[in-house]
């Protein structure tokens, strides 16, 4: 990557930069009239869809007048921001057109889902967080908001950090799974790539850490439905990657869709007030989600579109996403009739006034369109896609080593299933800005990487499976799969089989196509889509060795793979260079070392389902809870297999006994036992026996990702302090650290079977 041009670095660290700006916001606000200060907390969608396009209907969209009366609001100086643009040249005609509608010379800031990746598209965040490698999450967003800030975009929303503990909820894809410690890790991880040490550096956007709080958690898995947690829930675990994020440093946070608790959260001045900013100190500003202003009169809790723009202003909201009619351009006769104060609208208006002046928009407003290309085409955003592509496979099932394969004793392999040549489904959703030429699917990964010495036949085997309701995605092109004309399931099912059968060895891809997981994507089922099950078993009653390889971005019913297929390698939505990082994997260029973020449930009947629960009553029975199916995984959390073998011994404790604020640390040796280097990821765990509350039976505290060769040892240190050991407790309502003994587990999952204890005096 290129350095930052020097010229143009803008830092904001000095008080006298900080008081200029404050000034600056003074003078400006002096002459804003309410509408125009209402227009700054106003964020428009700007929609210019392919002619023809069919929109979701619950969008409520005209796609001729919602473009227009986002111009028209420009016109008028009364648009703050606006989203869902890319196109660098009309991100700077609108622009003009902002700054030739405001008679104050205020710029727009333009925001975007830059959620993984924006030209350069990376594994999904699930696949990311699988990496449990902080350096290829940080170093992956970084490239993105090189990419974003290239072409004119200055925020992202996102990092998702929900904790999501129930995978029929489609946007347990965005996120980094079941656990608040790796959570937490993960969301800072994205901030500093996204930020940088300042957002207002040149090849940086301010990161939107989203949706505070709760909305992992929506009853049944459904995407948007109420949430209903206890306080010890979520300062236990929902809320920690947002703590995190913020002292990250992220620049804003978006709020959620749902009820938390029977408040609309974009609507609480608990979470927003109270919670974000008294308790945390954030000095960011706070976005809403899509509509969720307007939304408060859906869900009965405001009376109309005044009381929610006031509602939510006074809960925290600095500004409002809107697709049209926004909440917030009625402030000001919420003004007029006391429901808000100027003090408070002007509040709101000084952060977005703020952050544009920091930025240094009002000076360089324009983007450089010549620059955005370049840095669109950089060949070595490529090559970090790939690496955290091969960083992020998870290795579930490699019975009898079966990988990786080696190309030298084969001479043909089988390719089987759709999503293996599909370059769509390759990247993932949440993308809007990829290049399908450049990407490189499964397929085209094996062929190029065996060349001529290999015959590579594929066969799709199945027809595509539509969604019974489709997505409100499938409105941009190219995101609503479809078999080609005369498609013949039968006839292509009988040909996969025949040609695994003739193959030395047979990669069959399964998982759901992109348009089946994500926002609105929610299932009740976490069954195989389709015939795929029908497939793989075909395929494997061939007696062809069987690799199986899962796209998705959710657990998946692989109970009768988990028992029959020797090698099962979750790839999940691997990005642009996803094709080449799989084919590394396969052949043993790269060995393979993610870890599961989630426990990864046998049937939909278990859901939700976590590592960390309580130990409850007659835990001897915890696997059996159930009378028709083991309570238990089929993979744990944390499990992953790699081409190495490790062995965990040396488990010690610098202190047996320590105070309440004190650290203790914990050292561990691993050695990989095995005949081929490999990488691997050291998980430490604790257990707290008795105390002023009930403890989960296992949380994660630390890890560590690794690569040893074979016969090689590390040995690992973990500190274990005041962070790591203390709770907040629904009795006292206050984090606490109690006088008890803690169990410490170190291995290679959640499973792991070395301890050592130590006790908490008070």
């Amino acid at each position: 990557m290129t350095e930052p041009d020097q010229q143009t670095e803008r830092h904001v660290s000095s008080a006298d930069d900080q008081a200029a700006i404050r000034a600056r916001v003074d003078a400006l606000m002096s002459q804003m009239t309410p509408a125009e200060k209402a227009g700054q907390l106003t964020q428009y969608f700007y929609f210019r869809l392919p002619a023809g396009a069919a929109t979701e209907p619950a969008l409520g969209l005209d796609l001729d007048a919602q473009p227009r009366m986002v111009e028209e609001a420009l016109g008028r100086g009364e648009a703050g921001s606006l989203l869902f643009l890319t196109d660098p040249a009309e991100i700077n005609r609108l622009q003009r057109l902002a700054l030739a509608g405001n008679r104050l010379g205020i710029p727009l800031l333009f925001g975007f889902d830059v959620v993984h990746g924006l030209r350069t598209i990376f594994p999904v965040p699930i696949a990311m967080a699988a990496s449990w490698d902080l350096q290829t999450i940080e170093r992956g967003q970084s490239v993105a908001a090189r990419e974003a800030r290239a072409v004119g975009i200055h925020w992202a929303f996102a990092p998702m950090v929900d904790i999501a503990r129930d995978p029929r909820w489609g946007r347990i894809i965005e996120g980094a799974g079941e656990d608040p410690f790796l959570g937490a890790a993960v969301a800072a991880a994205q901030v500093r790539g996204f930020q940088g040490t300042d957002f207002a550096q040149p090849e940086c956007i301010i990161a939107g850490p989203k949706h505070f709080a709760g909305y992992g958690a929506a009853i049944g898995g459904r995407d948007y439905d109420e949430v209903n947690l206890s306080e010890y829930e979520l300062w236990n675990t929902y809320f920690p990657p947002f703590q995190a994020a913020i002292e990250a440093g992220a620049g804003n946070v978006m709020t959620a869709y749902m009820d938390l608790n029977g408040v609309p959260a974009s609507g609480s001045r608990w979470l927003f007030t109270e919670v974000l900013r008294e308790t945390w100190g954030f000095g960011g500003f706070v976005v809403s989600d899509a509509n969720a202003v307007r939304n408060l009169v859906t869900h009965g809790f405001a009376a109309d579109l005044p009381d929610a723009g006031a509602r939510a202003v006074t809960a925290g909201v600095d500004m409002e996403m809107a697709i049209t009619d926004p909440a917030y351009a009625h402030l000001p006769e919420a003004l007029q009739s006391g429901a808000v104060t100027e003090d408070l609208i002007d509040a709101r208006v000084r952060k977005i006034l703020e952050v544009k002046l920091r930025l240094g928009l009002f000076d360089a407003p324009y983007v450089d369109e010549d620059r955005a290309r370049e840095v669109l085409a950089d060949p070595e955003h490529r090559q970090v896609a790939r690496v955290a592509a091969e960083r992020s496979a998870v290795l579930l099932r490699n019975e009898g080593s079966l990988l990786p394969l080696a190309v030298d004793q084969l001479s043909s392999i089988a390719v089987i299933g759709p999503l293996a040549a599909s370059q769509r489904d390759t990247l993932g959703p949440w993308v809007f800005d990829f290049d399908l030429d450049e990407t490189v699917t499964v397929l085209d990964g094996i062929r190029r990487t065996v060349g001529d010495n290999v015959r590579v036949d594929y066969a799709p085997g199945i027809g595509v499976v539509q969604r019974v309701f489709p997505s409100m995605f499938d409105m941009f092109g190219g995101n609503r799969p479809a078999d080609p004309e005369g498609f013949d399931e039968d006839a292509e099912f009988a040909h996969a089989v025949e040609v695994a059968a003739a193959a030395d060895s047979a990669v069959v891809v399964v998982g759901e196509w992109q348009n089946m997981i994500g926002e609105a994507a929610s299932r009740s089922s976490i069954e195989l889509p389709g015939r795929q099950l029908e497939l793989l078993q075909a395929v494997v009653a061939t007696g062809t060795p069987t690799v199986l390889l899962v796209m998705n971005g959710r657990p998946l019913d692989l109970r009768w793979a988990a028992d029959n297929v020797p090698a099962i390698l979750d790839i999940w939505y691997p990005g642009t260079q996803g094709g080449a990082a799989v084919a590394n994997l396969l052949f043993g260029d790269v060995a393979p070392g993610g870890k599961l973020p989630f426990s990864w449930p046998r049937t939909v009947g278990q859901l939700p389902m976590i590592y960390s629960h309580t130990s409850s009553h007659e835990p001897d029975n915890q696997g059996r809870r159930y009378w028709d199916e083991q309570s238990t995984p089929l993979f744990p959390f944390g499990h992953g297999l790699s081409y190495g073998r490790f062995e965990y011994t040396d488990l010690t404790l610098d202190h047996t006994s320590i105070q309440a604020g004190e650290t203790v640390t914990v050292s561990a040796t691993i050695t990989n036992v095995g005949q081929r280097a490999g990488d691997e990821v050291a998980q430490l765990y604790i257990h707290q026996r008795y105390g002023s509350a009930s403890r989960p039976v296992r949380e994660l505290k630390g890890f560590q990702r690794l690569t040893l060769a074979a016969g090689e040892s590390q040995t690992l240190r973990f500190p274990l302090g005041p962070h790591e050991l203390r709770y907040w407790n629904a009795a006292t309502r206050d984090w606490v650290i109690d006088t008890t003994t803690i169990d410490v587990f170190v291995g290679g999952d959640s499973t792991a079977a070395q301890t050592v204890s130590f006790t908490i005096a008070s």
